[in-house]
């Protein structure tokens, strides 16, 4: 046995993925976020949302997805936090999947077990039942979906590695089950309906909007959010694409556990044109989505400045260190590289902005998600746009109160802005 050559090609094999389980397992959308560094809250926003005791909310564990096994990564029981509308409300449901804010997915973290999620979080921002801070989406049913599967609620049971890892990528079926779960409670005689999510959220929903809208009666208004989700594929400072390059190395690996289930959830037409990875860039999957959406991201998003333009690998003498805790520490020539940052956004961002039925908040912040924290999403100090709150922008689109495309001007001249500050 020792002696022969597929022998040992298959048990290096089976010590790669051991090694390397949620890079070959999930895809794309954990390249993302492997790279995620824990960093502390910014000093200068407060991310803790209000302290009212009625927007405290319990978890509750799908009891159709226990049913169906569709499993977070450990295998434990998926789950949600649900509040209930009221008033005008009642036939109103706002959906919102959770942001990424870990080092790595982990099964035996909150971000891969419902073990380790809180039992109770605090709804603020547009989660808020408080019609000062959250005037159009106040009194809706609400749900926040807790993220466990590691890419995006698109991974299928085929995409499982079979080799004693005991890991579960059913992130599919978590999406079917949960949804069902839901339309069981009353979502399914909604009138109105909103799909968001931040970061990793943020794609999910793009990944699932069609979906969600056809979940609903033709005459129901399903409209869908994503925060700080428009992830593009830019070189970094020394001019690779660092991020797909690294995706490359894998895929050429595995292709078949790699994508096999994850493309299941992407839209057919793309990835007749497109090798899967490059159907996972929001650029390409607003191209095919028929639903109504809006885009809310900074044109200075701090993750994207972190990992995508300036990752640690392209600058090991720390020369962006400072820069990329602090906008405003940035030199000029560096402010300059952002703003090419920011010029290939909006460049990606054109053929969207023709789209007659979305909608854009691209504001000038060195920030990351901004419609779940109170502070951003709508107050006295939130970031504007043409004297307009996210949260204001987005209800005039939603209700087409007003047609909404807004783009802030480049750095520094919006004085609205609350910059995240690691310093």
């Amino acid at each position: 046995m020792a002696g022969n050559p597929r022998a040992r090609n298959s048990k290096w094999w089976n010590n790669l993925i051991k090694k390397n389980w949620a890079i070959i397992a999930v895809g794309f959308t954990v390249i993302i976020f492997l790279t995620l560094i824990f960093t502390p809250r910014p000093s200068n926003l407060n991310n803790t949302p209000s302290d009212s005791t009625s927007d405290i909310v319990d978890l509750t564990l799908s009891r159709i997805a226990i049913t169906r096994r569709a499993f977070c990564l450990d295998g434990s029981a998926p789950a949600y936090h649900f509040k209930k509308g009221f008033g005008s409300g009642a036939e109103k449901w706002l959906l919102h999947i959770e942001a990424i804010e870990s080092c790595a997915l982990r099964s035996r973290t909150a971000l891969g077990s419902s073990k380790y999620m809180d039992r109770q979080v605090i709804f603020a921002g547009i989660l808020s039942s408080d019609p000062s801070q959250n005037p159009d989406f106040y009194n809706w049913n609400k749900v926040k979906i807790r993220y466990c599967d590691g890419a995006s609620f698109s991974g299928h049971p085929e995409s499982e590695v079979k080799n004693g890892t005991k890991l579960f990528f059913r992130g599919q079926l978590i999406w079917e089950a949960i949804m069902d779960e839901l339309l069981s409670l009353g979502m399914s005689n909604a009138k109105q309906a909103l799909l968001t999510g931040c970061s990793a959220g943020g794609l999910a929903t793009l990944i699932h909007c069609d979906d969600f809208q056809e979940r609903f009666h033709e005459d129901s208004t399903v409209k869908c959010l994503a925060d700080a989700g428009f992830f593009i594929n830019e070189k970094d400072i020394t001019q690779d694409y660092s991020m797909q390059s690294f995706y490359g190395d894998v895929a050429q690996l595995q292709v078949h556990v790699l994508f096999h289930g994850v493309a299941k959830s992407l839209n057919p037409d793309c990835i007749t044109k497109l090798e899967p990875a490059k159907c996972l860039f929001p650029e390409e999957i607003v191209k095919n989505i028929k639903t109504p959406v809006f885009l809310v991201n900074p044109a200075y998003d701090f993750w994207q400045i972190q990992h995508i333009l300036v990752p640690d690998s392209s600058d090991p003498h720390g020369n962006w260190r400072n820069c990329k805790r602090s906008i405003r520490r940035c030199s000029p020539k560096q402010l300059e590289t952002l703003q090419g940052f920011r010029n290939s956004l909006l460049e990606k961002l054109s053929e969207f902005q023709q789209n007659k039925k979305g909608g854009m908040f691209i504001n000038s912040c060195f920030a990351h998600c901004q419609t779940w924290v109170a502070e951003t999403w709508h107050s006295k100090s939130s970031p504007k746009i043409q004297n307009k709150t996210i949260a204001e922008s987005v209800g005039d689109w939603y209700f087409s109160r007003k047609a909404v495309k807004l783009i802030d001007c480049p750095y520094p001249c919006d004085p609205t802005c609350q910059h995240n500050d690691f310093s």
